[in-house]
């Protein structure tokens, strides 16, 4: 019996278990994501195993009236399953994102199980039929809001960038097909769902691979040949063009280690990333060095954008010096922009380390 019913689940299943396996041996020969993400990674690939595996169970084994019971831990396993595979996202896609993103699909799970013996949120009745409880939308509402939430995190700390929208949209699609097509198509829809998911992700990953050549791969902000190649493309609606520099890098990395010093980058980007407006890009040019290119963005609007970075960097323990340069359309080269901007910068460079009695060399 057992033959047979693997043998079922491999039938409907293939496809999955395709990309799970592609997916698990790209990352297994990729170069750019550091091991804490991957080992995320490998986590979300076996949940979305074990997800598919108690929807075949579910929908093949618990049918019959007699597995009543195990029909309602099944499904509150899998009303709680898909909450967490999105937070999981979240956690693995999103820098810096903490472990209470979970606690949500926690309070929800408890619910879920709860359920079993309650029936709030979901009723098996004694001939095994299916029931919505008062809060029997309650999961689709929350693996929605998780659903938001990713996409929001994903494009806030985004370069704006097409090819970086073009698959977070993507994948919101397909989040939101997961939330739309069971009322169309009912249970039945749940027999694809992994699939759906994997699929999605796994096509996320690629776009992911295929723009490392433009980002930087510690910062997420674009690079130095995206840099060159960004100044060169339709120069004359740049309007603007920052210089950043980080404060006192030698120093962390001296005394607290390189890790401490690559913390201190990713925060920074971050802030820039939250700073950003549309036309608004930026780059991490050098080690602690970043640019930022302004297109068709008036004067005022640049020294807001300086602004919010100042208070964004505000929020944390670094500090950085900013510089800038703007030109109206037709009058200075980029090349003179930077080096205007860079100026300034070092100016500002020069003020903190006056003001603070800190030795530029040592910082």
């Amino acid at each position: 019996m057992l033959k047979v019913y693997f043998s079922e689940y491999l039938m409907q299943d293939w496809s999955l278990m395709l990309v799970l396996s592609a997916f698990a041996i790209a990352l297994h020969i990729t170069v750019f994501l550091d091991k804490k993400t991957i080992r995320r990674l490998y986590i979300l690939i076996i949940g979305v195993f074990l997800l598919s595996i108690t929807v075949f169970v579910e929908f093949e084994y618990a049918a019959p009236a007699e597995h009543k019971l195990l029909r309602s831990v099944l499904m509150a396993i899998r009303y709680s399953a898909t909450p967490f595979i999105i937070a999981q996202l979240i956690y693995t896609l999103v820098k810096k994102q903490t472990g209470f993103i979970f606690t949500p699909a926690i309070v929800l799970a408890v619910i879920d199980f709860a359920s079993i013996s309650t029936g709030v949120v979901f009723k098996i009745e004694e001939d095994n039929s299916f029931s919505r409880g008062a809060l029997g939308y309650l999961p689709f509402a929350l693996t929605g809001l998780y659903s938001v939430a990713l996409v929001y995190f994903l494009i806030i700390r985004s370069n704006r960038k097409l090819m970086e929208i073009v698959p977070i949209l993507f994948l919101s699609f397909a989040l939101l097909s997961g939330l739309v097509y069971p009322f169309i198509f009912g249970s039945a829809f749940s027999k694809i769902f992994c699939s759906t998911i994997a699929t999605a992700l796994f096509i996320y990953y690629v776009f992911e691979i295929l723009q490392q050549t433009k980002k930087d791969s510690l910062t997420g902000l674009l690079n130095r040949h995206a840099y060159q190649s960004d100044i060169c493309t339709s120069p004359e609606e740049i309007t603007a063009l920052l210089s950043i520099d980080m404060n006192g890098l030698k120093t962390l990395n001296d005394t607290l280690g390189h890790a401490a010093g690559d913390e201190a980058l990713l925060t920074l980007a971050l802030c820039f990333h939250k700073a950003l407006r549309n036309r608004q890009y930026g780059y991490r040019i050098g080690g602690d060095e970043f640019v930022i290119i302004c297109r068709k963005t008036s004067q005022e609007d640049v020294k807001k954008l300086i602004k919010r970075i100042e208070d964004k960097v505000g929020e944390t323990e670094y500090n950085c010096a900013i510089g800038y340069s703007y030109r109206a359309v037709g009058e200075k080269s980029i090349d003179d922009m930077l080096k205007a901007s860079d100026i300034m910068m070092y100016a500002a460079k020069e003020h903190y380390y006056t003001q603070s009695g800190k030795s530029r060399r040592k910082t």
